[in-house]
């Protein structure tokens, strides 16, 4: 399969260098989008392409491009809308041929043989207990038609990568208020398995998730009801949730994450107490280490975002 050679070339070899948040809700539907640099530094708003739309998930394809997809769009109806993101962080207008279910509050994360060159949406609403439908991007971000769910169906669940080359996804609902913490693996080629019997981990919704140190991953932040948390669960190279690290930062939900650096991670934006929408962000080391809430934040505060990687 793979070389024995050092994580972080790994994460180097699939890209990551760069990151991106985009779309969401700020009092309204926008598109904007805020590009992460190789160094975790968040830019000013860019002006958005595409339907403004919020729940939307995004993920890596073909190494060093993006696709962000789905959403509910602002009258509100659940879409299938799909935006790609090119090797330089544009973002392209709606494609016009839109495949899957009409859903949001999915999760999105790369895959693949080739240095996880593919990318997978799954999960979300609009079934009342949340749906386990899965679509696979391709390495030329094509999105494929449902693929019959595997595992628990729930939405507000988060994704990312691990080990070079599979996903995870983990948590959500399965009722308005019936969070859990399944988990739910992801094969190099894109076949999701059934919920892990050894789940670990807050049960909780509208949480965030990003790989960093090139073959690991992260889970963080989320609302358990009735408030909001800050903890994290880190995602070992072989897929296995570890326990709940004490929260780091402002806690918060409806927030997003994605790679930067090759190594290292971001959460960004969210909702913290009392449902105030933010621009907050947090870096991750390539360790996965959460560092306090940075100083200097950049973006209009924004929640229900998508973010990934590119680059």
């Amino acid at each position: 399969m793979f070389p024995i050679i050092p994580a972080n070339s790994a994460a180097e070899e699939s890209g990551n260098q760069e990151g991106i948040f985009g779309f969401g809700y700020n009092g309204g539907n926008t598109d904007q989008t805020n590009k992460v640099s190789n160094t975790g530094v968040v830019a000013a708003d860019v002006t958005g392409i595409g339907t403004a739309r919020y729940g939307p998930a995004g993920c890596e394809y073909g190494n060093d491009k993006a696709i962000i997809g789905f959403g509910y769009d602002a009258n509100p109806n659940v879409t299938n809308l799909t935006n790609l993101i090119s090797n330089t962080g544009v973002v392209a207008s709606d494609q016009a041929a839109t495949t899957g279910t009409a859903r949001s509050m999915l999760g999105a994360c790369s895959f693949g043989s080739d240095g996880g060159d593919q990318g997978i949406f799954g999960f979300g609403y609009p079934a009342s207990i949340g749906s386990d439908i899965t679509n696979l991007v391709s390495n030329a971000g094509v999105v494929a038609a449902d693929v019959t769910g595997v595992g628990t169906s729930r939405q507000s669940v988060a994704a990312c990568e691990y080990g070079d080359d599979k996903g995870i996804f983990g948590f959500g609902t399965t009722t308005g208020s019936n969070n859990v913490s399944l988990t739910n693996l992801v094969s190099n080629a894109g076949v999701v398995a059934s919920d892990q019997v050894a789940t670990t981990g807050t049960a909780r919704r509208y949480l965030a998730a990003c790989s960093f140190g090139g073959d690991q991953g992260i889970f963080g932040y989320g609302y358990i009801g009735p408030s909001r948390t800050a903890v994290t669960n880190i995602v070992s190279n072989t897929g296995v949730v570890a326990s709940d690290v004490a929260g780091v930062g402002t806690a918060r939900n409806a927030l997003a994450a994605c790679e930067f650096g090759g190594d290292q991670a971001i959460f960004g934006f969210g909702a913290k107490t009392g449902g105030v929408v933010c621009s907050l962000t947090n870096l991750v080391s390539n360790t996965g280490v959460v560092a306090s809430d940075q100083a200097a934040t950049t973006g209009t505060a924004t929640a229900e975002r998508a973010g990934c990687s590119f680059n």
